[in-house]
């Protein structure tokens, strides 16, 4: 299993800017699978999950929209008490930090994205621990 590429954009807090990028990127046939909102003074942070990362990342740098390329990890969940606390009790037991979560619903069920400080020993203690992570083709 591999780390999944996140799309970290910067968007104006103002009526409009979230449909400029999406229109961007519908443009150029670009598909969201996943994203987050998170508000700060000002803008926000547009995270994303996008079927083609890269050439999603050229697309909105070349209209001057900022845009970072981030590593985030996908664990498939059931829908029942306690599954999340199966991965938080991994990380905290590994001492892997959570920067952020959001959730997801796909074809092959829901999953949760995290954004941890250290991905890759964090697929590995997910793993030591039973549990599995997504792959981009798993989207």
């Amino acid at each position: 299993m591999s780390v999944i590429t996140q799309l970290s954009i910067f968007v104006n807090n103002e009526p409009g800017s979230f449909a400029g990028i999406t229109a961007a990127l519908k443009e150029c046939g670009i598909n969201l699978k996943a994203f987050n909102i998170a508000e700060s003074s000002g803008f926000g942070v547009l995270r994303a999950i996008a079927d083609n990362p890269q050439e999603a990342c050229e697309t909105l740098k070349k209209r001057n929209i900022v845009v970072k390329l981030t590593d985030v990890i996908a664990v498939p969940m059931e829908d029942k008490p306690g599954e999340i606390y199966k991965v938080a009790k991994v990380f905290g037991e590994s001492n892997i930090n959570i920067e952020y979560a959001y959730a997801y619903a796909g074809p092959k069920g829901p999953a949760v994205f995290f954004r941890v400080d250290n991905p890759e020993t964090a697929i590995e203690a997910l793993k030591a621990a039973g549990l599995e992570t997504l792959d981009a083709a798993d989207l």
